[in-house]
């Protein structure tokens, strides 16, 4: 299936998901764009609220009915084969597309696409970038895995040749992106049930890094032997960013409340002073990434330091959540152990007494291919509670537990409690909480609720 996004306007699109945050966007884009738009999703959502504000039909639940005369169906992976809106699109000869071949297309769309890829910091360069971008006046449309003040949401539709994505690697569904601008930020091991192994996972972005144009840019961390790597096999231009090395390198570094400040130089040069407003050594990596793409772009200096000044953080990543009794509480995104440990760390820089962390792990495949990384990752709690794995997209095979890994972290030294509620962990946390402590939630399911549940004093 073909699909122009700048001549089929008469097209009805109809979106299989469409409460998600990538799709939710996507169908932005095309009701400001005037499409007709149709979508389905299991709950109501404030997401899918907005989209029935701006004019899309939305039913609640899946059902073949909601095939009205439907043009285009669009669909997640997280979408199972005998879902019977796809299903009945397939009976009648309906044109078929997943989220990334359909973003794809919309890429095609503009000539300066910038798409973020890497295991980890994909929604926090993706915003930096994007802050950058607005302050230089570039009209961008962007697409973004989080709330961002900025743009009031999670996209914001230009009118320019400029288009702003993250790039995610699960099912290599980046590969069907059209990057002029492609970062890469990190290559770890992670979404090991549909990769192999890390090396399989390093091939993919090194086919990410094949779909830029000769006169494009590569944008890689030189701090991680792996991103090196995929830049030794690149044929395009290449802008290497990192701490230790790289083309674009930060120096000179202090904190201030866990949030840094430093030189950048390019080559042996320096080019500019940031000051950042989030926390943590990792944003210092990330704003660099971003600092190498508006360099590659020609985005005059004054916009990369305002854009980075202004930037406080997208939710749900460090995200003061407020305070009660003296605790401070933030919640985290984080899911893999490399972020965790990047967390916690951020957390550490920030004046406390104590660190509670509570954690809930997300799927079981993810907490059994890196259970012995999971392990290594919380030294700099405190206190840590366990909340049940977050299942997300998977069933329990009873194969892991959150039981399991706390058993592991005990064996280790770790101050690790698990409590099988929400309403237990909150108990916990309000008889032994006190003034002066930090309260951080963790993972990328619904544990955050129970930072709000703590500040609203209830159980």
């Amino acid at each position: 299936m073909t699909f122009d996004y700048m001549k089929d306007r008469d097209k009805k699109v109809h979106f299989v998901g469409i409460g998600g945050v990538s799709m939710s966007g996507l169908a932005e884009i095309l009701l400001n764009n005037d499409y007709s738009v149709s979508g389905s999703d299991r709950d109501e959502s404030p997401l899918t609220n907005h989209l029935k504000q701006m004019g899309a039909e939305i039913y609640i639940g899946h059902k073949e009915d909601n095939i009205n005369n439907v043009d285009l169906l669009v669909y997640t992976a997280a979408i199972p084969e005998d879902n019977p809106e796809l299903i009945k699109a397939k009976n009648l000869n309906i044109p078929i597309m997943d989220r990334a071949e359909f973003l794809g297309s919309i890429m095609k769309g503009h000539n300066y696409n910038v798409a973020v890829s890497g295991t980890h910091g994909k929604t926090t360069t993706t915003s930096m970038f994007s802050h950058i971008t607005l302050c230089a006046n570039l009209d961008p449309t962007i697409l973004v895995g989080g709330n961002l003040d900025i743009i009031n949401g999670n996209v914001r539709v230009g009118n320019s040749q400029y288009f702003i994505t993250e790039a995610c690697e699960y099912k290599a569904s980046f590969l069907k992106f059209y990057p002029f601008v492609g970062i890469i930020l990190n290559i770890e091991a992670d979404h090991l049930d549909f990769y192999k192994d890390i090396y399989e996972i390093q091939e993919a972005f090194e086919k990410f890094a094949s779909l830029i144009p000769k006169e494009g840019y590569l944008i890689t961390n030189s701090d991680d032997t792996r991103c090196l790597k995929v830049a030794e096999a690149s044929s395009c231009n290449v802008i290497t960013f990192g701490i230790k090395s790289g083309d674009v390198r930060a120096k000179n570094i202090t904190f201030n409340n866990g949030c840094g400040s430093f030189d950048v130089y390019y080559k042996e040069n320096k080019i500019l002073n940031i000051s950042l407003n989030v926390p943590g050594e990792h944003n210092i990596l990330n704003a660099l990434a971003s600092i190498s793409a508006a360099l590659a772009l020609n985005i005059e200096k004054s916009f990369i330091e305002e854009g980075l000044l202004s930037f406080h953080g997208t939710h749900r990543r460090f995200e003061l959540k407020g305070k009660l009794n003296g605790v401070t509480v933030v919640d985290d995104y984080a899911h893999h152990p490399t972020e965790i440990k990047a967390a916690l760390s951020a957390a550490k820089k920030f004046s406390h007494n104590r660190i509670f962390c509570v954690f809930q792990p997300h799927t079981y495949s993810r907490t059994i291919t890196l259970f012995d990384e999971f392990s290594e990752a919380f030294f700099d709690a405190d206190t840590l509670i366990l909340a049940d794995i977050y299942a997300a997209r998977e069933k329990d095979s009873g194969i892991v537990s959150s039981d399991d890994l706390g058993n592991k972290l005990r064996e280790k030294g770790v101050d690790c409690k698990n409590l099988h509620s929400f309403e237990a962990i909150t108990k916990y946390l309000q008889d032994n909480l006190k003034d002066g402590d930090l309260l951080i939630t963790i993972g990328a399911g619904d544990v955050y609720k129970v930072g709000e549940m703590y500040l609203e004093n209830k159980i």
